[in-house]
């Protein structure tokens, strides 16, 4: 126990980027604005627009990235790993790895990968989880992402979970994210010494997009929509979120629409 407690006591403090929300600031894991530039880190990239976002701002803040992409048995996948690979491209990304958990398709409940369950139209305005919510989804993702990142020897992990202006998933919280920062640090080698890190978790979409813009992301590359492969469907959770986020940033969606 002192050498984990000693471990700790010499990681830096690690705040997210300043939103209008601040409890939802308190509570965030990680900081664009005071972080020490470390030599590799470990980025999520489903291919959306926040995986793109946070994979600019990884890029910003650390020497060398690697992507990291899952496949989940999502209706989607195919187009998302499109995403994965033109993002990566475009940021010449030579650490790579794309790896399948669909065994989350087998055990179902969710409209992403239950084809019983069909995706709801988008309703903004409810406070309930919906349809589309993987069960514990994010807790696989970020274990894929620690073994990786432990074996690489990698800082930080960098994942694009977005709290406040989001579907309202539970393992989108910044409590979810402090827990498991506590779980890679009692579930790994004593030197080992990895950080979540969630830029843009207290952020608004439109925020989102205004940060992209910013760095240069190339957000025509990427892809939000639930249910289509072709053209965005404009109506499923994720694509109104989307849109709202655009639409309040005064700027054009770069992909299209049904």
């Amino acid at each position: 126990m002192k050498a984990e407690e000693s471990r700790r006591s010499q990681e830096p403090e690690v705040r997210s980027q300043k939103s209008g929300n601040d409890n939802l600031h308190a509570d965030s894991l990680v900081s664009s604005a005071h972080v020490q530039l470390s030599s590799l880190a470990i980025c999520l990239v489903s291919g959306g627009m926040d995986s793109c976002v946070t994979a600019a701002v990884a890029r910003e803040e650390n020497a060398d990235i690697g992507f990291l992409h899952v496949s989940y048995g999502q209706r989607t996948e195919g187009r998302e790993r499109r995403a994965f690979e033109e993002l990566a491209d475009y940021y010449e990304v030579k650490h790579r790895l794309a790896v399948s958990i669909e065994y989350l398709a087998r055990i179902g409940g969710s409209s992403l990968t239950d084809q019983s369950i069909p995706i709801a139209a988008a309703d903004l305005s409810s406070n309930e989880i919906p349809t589309s919510y993987v069960p514990f989804r994010n807790a696989h993702l970020l274990a894929i992402a620690t073994s990786w990142a432990e074996v690489l020897q990698a800082r930080r992990i960098y994942i694009g979970a977005v709290a406040e202006d989001s579907s309202g998933y539970p393992d989108c919280r910044p409590e979810f994210y402090r827990a498991f920062q506590k779980t890679i640090d009692i579930g790994t080698k004593p030197e080992t010494k990895i950080e979540i890190a969630t830029p843009v978790i207290a952020l608004r979409k439109s925020e989102i997009v205004r940060r992209g813009i910013e760095l240069g992301a190339p957000l025509h590359l990427t892809w939000s929509c639930y249910e289509a492969n072709e053209r965005a469907c404009g109506e499923c959770d994720s694509c109104a979120l989307r849109l709202r986020g655009f639409r309040e940033a005064n700027v054009p969606d770069p992909i299209a629409y049904a």
